[in-house]
């Protein structure tokens, strides 16, 4: 049986009003170590906004005392993507990373009968990556391969000829 979204999703949704400003965001997303942020009206899910979007906001030319000034002016319904993918629960997890790199998204909404239940992330997959390299190494150190040596094998023995 595959793994499913929901096993490895975060469930501990941080999202923000369409009506917050980017200044809001910016300090909710350094507060909780996030890229991506739901925006979220009456809990459903009315767009999306990344760093990446708040950082293409900012004036380059700006002093940093007129960004934070600049970021207070901007609501995240000015900059917020609003056609968003999302992914069901019970997606393969194979399928979401498939889509993650084709697309080069770097999260994917977890939707559940309309309602946003979580979030996953090319982090997330990270994770799992590591998991299952270390599940492998845990594998290959209990292979009873590993304790034969090649001074072990005798291929040119008459019996393993005759074996033949």
């Amino acid at each position: 049986m595959s793994a499913i979204v929901s096993e490895i999703m975060s469930r501990n949704i941080i999202g923000l009003p369409p009506s917050a400003t980017l200044s809001e965001a910016r300090t909710l997303m350094q507060r909780h170590h996030i890229r991506h942020l739901p925006v979220l009206a009456d809990e459903q899910l009315v767009g999306l906004v990344s760093q990446r979007d708040i950082l293409g906001a900012q004036e380059s030319s700006l002093e940093l005392s007129q960004h934070d000034h600049s970021l207070a002016q901007h609501q995240l319904s000015e900059v917020m993507i609003t056609e968003v993918v999302t992914v069901s629960p019970k997606a393969g997890i194979r399928e979401a990373a498939l889509y993650l790199q084709k697309h080069k998204y770097g999260c994917l909404p977890v939707v559940d009968k309309g309602k946003l239940v979580g979030i996953v992330t090319d982090s997330d997959f990270v994770t799992v990556a590591i998991h299952l390299l270390e599940v492998l190494d845990a594998q290959l150190a209990e292979s009873p391969f590993d304790e034969l040596d090649n001074d072990d094998l005798d291929l040119d023995s008459p019996s393993s000829e005759s074996e033949q």
